[in-house]
């Protein structure tokens, strides 16, 4: 079976940016069998792009690798989109991520018994049909909690 890589075709009206968005939840940051995160990534994320967290900001390449580290370490892993907000070039994300790692994750040794569900909330600038920048939080200290607990 051929993998999708993402095209330009994921957004029927250009004018809907959440189509642009929406693959980088289902195809890149939710393991399957179907996709190529880094495939994906490269098309929908644009060259100079950032992603700006509360402590770091990371550039598109050091995103990849951390998602291709994440299908390794998680791979029931799940990003599923709940609500998805459009303001001029913005796209809100409000999103469930969830998964039963196995192995090293954030210092603790897991065996994949034990499962976490957190919320994120992203703000994605597009420009040129691409992600340009995302401002993220993710719950982890929560996950981090479910897992230990």
């Amino acid at each position: 079976m051929e993998r999708k890589r993402w095209t330009s075709s994921y957004a029927n009206n250009m004018g809907d940016l959440k189509e642009i968005v929406r693959p980088f939840y289902t195809s890149a940051l939710t393991v399957n069998t179907d996709t190529d995160p880094v495939a994906i990534m490269t098309g929908v994320l644009a060259n100079d792009f950032q992603s700006i967290g509360s402590a770091e900001t990371k550039g598109k390449e050091a995103l990849m690798g951390q998602v291709q580290f994440f299908w390794k370490i998680v791979p029931d892993l799940k990003w599923e989109v709940q609500e998805m907000l459009q303001d001029g070039n913005r796209v809100i994300v409000r999103s469930i991520a969830s998964g039963s790692p196995k192995g090293d994750f954030m210092g603790v040794t897991l065996d994949g018994s034990k499962s976490f569900k957190i919320m994120t909330i992203d703000i994605h600038t597009v420009e040129g049909n691409q992600i340009k920048q995302v401002y993220h939080i993710e719950d982890w200290v929560t996950a981090m909690k479910q897992l230990k607990g």
